[in-house]
């Protein structure tokens, strides 16, 4: 099985720093719900693990982050794409879950519930944390440059290895050249 984690806000979605809290808000990135697709086509388990602290702050509620993802399910199958599996954290900043983003407890989620290791697995994310997660478990972190990826590529504290694309549509062809044979 091929498994890949992607970011939601900023990666499959524009992101806003006043959240995304209503289906009207969600608005896909150009290409991102092809790129899923083509993930799909090409035999991954696309998987979603997202900090939704909107939640915790009372910005909204489970019931609009469902119509939020019942839009997204909704444009995805439109282009011939679906999300296997999605993980939220639900909390704020200050609530020192395992759960959010940097911390690792949503990705060992993704890693029991689709028995599946973690070592290597693409991880795609436009914020430090994403990433941070990512190495915490010894996925393979990607960086855009969508959302908030251009002020992460500017981070000192990102680590140089790591590949930056600028969008997910750009992420996804490179991964999947890896994968060609050679001619």
């Amino acid at each position: 099985m091929k498994l890949i984690i992607l970011d939601r806000d900023g990666v499959i979605n524009e992101d806003s720093d006043a959240f995304i809290k209503s289906p009207d808000e969600w608005l896909p990135i150009p290409g991102s719900l092809q790129a899923v697709a083509k993930l799909n086509q090409a035999g991954y388990r696309v998987v979603i693990a997202t900090n939704q602290s909107g939640l915790a702050r009372g910005l909204f509620t489970i019931d609009a982050l469902n119509a939020i993802h019942n839009k997204m399910h909704l444009a995805l199958a439109c282009e011939g794409g679906h999300i296997d599996g999605l993980f939220f954290c639900p909390h704020g900043p200050d609530d020192n879950c395992e759960c959010r983003k940097p911390r690792p407890g949503l990705l060992l989620q993704i890693s029991e519930r689709f028995y599946s290791g973690l070592e290597g697995i693409p991880c795609i994310g436009d914020s430090l944390r994403d990433l941070e997660s990512a190495l915490a478990v010894g996925a393979r972190p990607i960086l855009v440059r969508t959302g908030k990826g251009r002020k992460t590529e500017a981070d000192p504290r990102l680590h140089p290895t790591i590949p930056v694309h600028d969008n997910l549509s750009d992420a996804v062809d490179a991964l999947l050249s890896e994968e060609e044979p050679e001619q």
